[in-house]
């Protein structure tokens, strides 16, 4: 017997709770159980019938004599045998009765075998199918309910009813019916439309899904409390399946929702309440208040699963069964839930789930998608320049720290760039108001008791144990917690920097390794100085570098050595010969923009360390640069200038290159690698005259400004727009990446316009010259046709 379980349809679904559901399932699970049951206790009866009628086939008495008669034994039994006339007729009739309903004297008692074997040999299918006793087909048992008995003169009487057996035959045929009716509706023949009537039933059906999301969000953000269960009924719409507007309402819910839940959340976590706190009676208020948080997580979280899930489904290129939304339409849908998360992201970084939210965006910032990968790293940075705390910033630190080890360093260098915008070193340098702030000093006990009295010393002490609890209840992190924080944060950092350093070498994330070890390595523990500098040196020696990460090992060397390295006793002097050696690499070419870190270099490595900085060594980097400056664009000329400006003014005797006359012995060696022993006393600045001439007007004024001896006050001295900036200030403003002139050109219009003007007055003579030839020479050959001639020549 084969149990099938019926499915009940969908409109009975709708019109039925889940409470009766569950009840219906319940009876149904019963009831095939007891029909199980009763089945196998008739399976059990119907062998025991089977087997007590092969059993039991009486046999005439007429037979059992004939075979006692015809053997030996027979014979025995006959001669031993009673006569019947011995027997009392009570006993022979008693005799007959047994004989006529007793089984046992029916059988062959001479035969030694057993009784069934006989007739088993004997029947036939037939007979043995015959003897199988009929089921006939019976009433179900009726189940009974019993009721309260009731009590009368004659005693109690009990009452019971029958109990309602639903109809499933009943049932099915409704579900048939409904069925019949959906195919019916189906098999009619749809209207054929336009395309520009399928265009406005399409318009038609967007505007009324706009309308409703817009009447949805309106009444959430009016009365968040009382209508937070419209949330629910707006998330639905995610859902949406129509498949002519299903994109675009899905997209319109997404963002709708974001902003829904960036206005409506408050501005602190929200945690689960515990048991306690759940039976203690509150107000009304509280409950309402409860009520709105509670469900407000619990969309919230539910409207983060939906923006994982098309993600996913994009990413797994998963097509669901409904075929609504094409795998094209994913790429869409996925693209605003990721903007949706970003947003999110950057906004509620206090509310639950941010956690979550990180561990969603971060993978993403190593996507394929170049559009995704760019809106993940944009919200990080934007994540990390407004956190002050420090909380969120932790977190996605140790994601992406995770994340790199995870993938084997096999991630795209914008990842690791993201750590260069940690507000961690701006932190440190510029105090905030609370830190600057005097705390909050209370009296001791000694000079309570030396100047307060009894009833003084109890009120103070009630006053101060106020405001400690208020101090507590500010929402101020001391700058002991930041510094916990941003020094947690800065040792992952250091942790994936020094991974990559050393199993990782030859990686395309060593550049960005190098670009944050430059910003953050002043901030590294003395202990790791030294082992860090032969690092960087290797690295530069071995020849493996590009320029440009050649030029950030220096730089990171340097910021190393100008923080707490300058107690260490380290000579950088290897690093100042692999820069001079290598200024000529640069030039007007792909290689302009790495000009700005070499100006960032040589601040560190000069302005920040004049004492330790020999006078022939500056002397010799001065020479080089005026040198380069003739050979590079406007933007890095004018910077190369202004780091001339400041060699002049913070070393001594600089003015040596100015003059012709040569100091001391020796002849400069240009091409020579050592700054120390190349002899750049001995040379001039004749690269400031030829400069003087450049067509870029700034280049001129500072050229001029450095041959007049870089003069801070006086005719030679530069205006403050100029002078009060730095070399890398002026190397980004008058860049030309846009490919326009910096300042710009004065317009020339004017001249334009009268060369045209005497140009055309040049044309109109020469015509009016070659038309009043023509005509004289016609006026002679035909007088007769002048007029008309004259009048065909002037319409041509």
């Amino acid at each position: 017997r084969k149990n099938t379980k019926r499915v009940p349809s969908f409109r009975k679904l709708l019109r039925t709770s889940q409470i009766k559901l569950d009840n219906k399932l319940k009876n149904k699970q019963y009831k095939q159980k007891s029909a199980a049951k009763k089945y196998r206790k008739e399976q059990k009866k119907l062998r025991e019938a089977v087997r007590d009628a092969i059993s039991r086939k009486p046999f005439p008495l007429e037979e059992c004599k004939k075979k006692q008669v015809a053997g030996k034994w027979e014979e025995k039994e006959e001669e031993d045998a009673l006569p019947l006339d011995m027997m009392d007729e009570d006993d022979l009739k008693l005799m007959e009765d047994l004989a006529q309903k007793a089984s046992f004297l029916t059988r062959d008692l001479s035969s030694n075998e057993p009784v069934h074997i006989k007739k088993r040999k004997h029947e036939s299918v037939i007979e043995k199918y015959e003897k199988v006793p009929r089921r006939l087909q019976t009433e179900p048992e009726k189940e009974l309910i019993h009721l309260l008995p009731i009590k009368d003169k004659t005693g109690i009487i009990p009452q019971a009813v029958e109990k309602p057996v639903l109809n499933v035959a009943h049932d099915e045929e409704e579900d048939t019916e409904d069925m019949e009716e959906a195919e019916d509706f189906n098999e009619e023949p749809l209207p054929i439309l336009t395309p520009e009537e399928m265009a406005a039933q399409r318009r038609q059906k967007l505007q009324e899904r706009k309308m409703h999301i817009a009447a949805l969000a309106s009444a959430i953000l009016s009365e968040p409390d009382s209508n937070i269960k419209k949330l629910k009924e707006l998330r639905a719409m995610l859902m949406e399946q129509d498949p002519n507007v299903a994109v675009i309402v899905r997209k319109l819910v997404m963002v709708s929702l974001m902003e829904i839940f960036k206005d409506i959340a408050p501005s602190y976590k929200i945690r689960p309440l515990t048991e306690a706190e759940k039976a203690t009676k509150v107000k009304k208020e509280t409950q309402k208040l409860r009520e709105f948080e509670e469900g407000l997580v619990s969309q919230y979280k539910f409207y983060l699963e939906n923006l994982e899930q098309t993600i996913k489904d994009w990413k797994q290129r998963k097509l669901k069964k409904s075929n609504v939304i094409s795998l094209k339409a994913y790429k869409g849908l996925a693209e605003v839930a990721v903007k949706c998360l970003c947003e999110l992201l950057v906004a509620l970084p206090h509310f639950n789930f941010h956690n979550n939210i990180i561990v969603l965006i971060v993978p993403l910032m190593n996507d394929p998608s170049k559009m995704i990968s760019e809106l993940c790293v944009e919200a990080v940075k934007k994540l990390f320049k407004q956190d002050k705390l420090g909380y969120a910033s932790l977190g996605v630190v140790k994601v992406i720290s995770g994340l790199v080890r995870g993938r084997n360093y096999d991630v795209r260098p914008e990842v690791l760039k993201v750590f260069l915008h940690l507000r961690i070193k701006e932190v440190e340098l510029q105090k905030d108001s609370e830190d600057i702030a005097p705390k909050k000093r209370f009296m001791t006990y000694k000079e309570k008791r030396k100047n307060l009295s009894r009833m003084q010393r109890k009120w103070k002490k009630a006053e101060e144990k106020l405001e400690r609890e208020l101090l507590e209840a500010e929402a101020s992190e001391s700058k002991e917690k930041k510094l916990k924080l941003h020094t947690e944060t800065l040792n992952i950092v250091f942790v994936t920097y020094f991974r990559i350093l050393k199993k990782a070498q030859k990686s395309p994330l060593l550049p960005a390794v190098l670009e944050g070890l430059a910003k953050f390595a002043h901030l590294i523990n003395v202990e790791f100085f030294d082992d860090l500098l032969i690092v960087l040196h290797s690295l530069i020696a071995s020849g493996d570098l590009s320029y440009r990460e050649s030029l950030h090992c220096i730089l990171s060397a340097f910021h190393i050595l100008s923080g707490q390295g300058d107690v260490l006793n380290i000579d950088p002097m290897k690093f100042y010969t692999h820069l001079y050696k290598t200024l000529f690499s640069l030039h007007a070419g792909g290689t302009n923009e790495d000009i700005g870190i070499v100006l960032q270099c040589l601040d560190v490595m000069f302005a920040k360390r004049r004492k330790q900085v020999s006078q022939q060594r500056a002397l010799a980097f001065l020479k080089r640069l005026s040198i380069l400056a003739l050979h590079v664009l406007p933007n890095s000329s004018v910077g190369i200038l202004a780091t001339n400006r400041v060699f002049m003014q913070t070393f001594p005797k600089m003015d040596l290159l100015l003059d012709n006359e040569s100091q001391g012995s020796g002849v400069y060696l240009s091409e020579l690698e050592e700054p120390e022993h190349c002899n750049a006393q001995n040379t001039a600045l004749w690269e400031l005259h030829l400069l003087q001439r450049h067509y870029h007007p700034t280049v001129q004024k500072f050229a001029s400004h450095l041959i007049a001896g870089a003069p801070t006050e006086g005719s030679g001295a530069l205006p403050l727009d100029l002078s009060q900036r730095s070399a890398t200030e002026l190397f980004e403003t008058y860049c030309m990446k846009e490919m326009t002139f910096n300042p710009p050109v004065a317009s020339v219009t004017p001249r334009r316009k009268d060369t045209f003007s005497q140009m055309d007055s040049f044309v109109d003579e020469e015509l009016n010259k070659q038309l009043q030839q023509h005509i004289n020479e016609t006026v002679a050959d035909k007088p007769l046709d002048f007029a008309k001639h004259l009048k065909e020549s002037s319409l041509a």
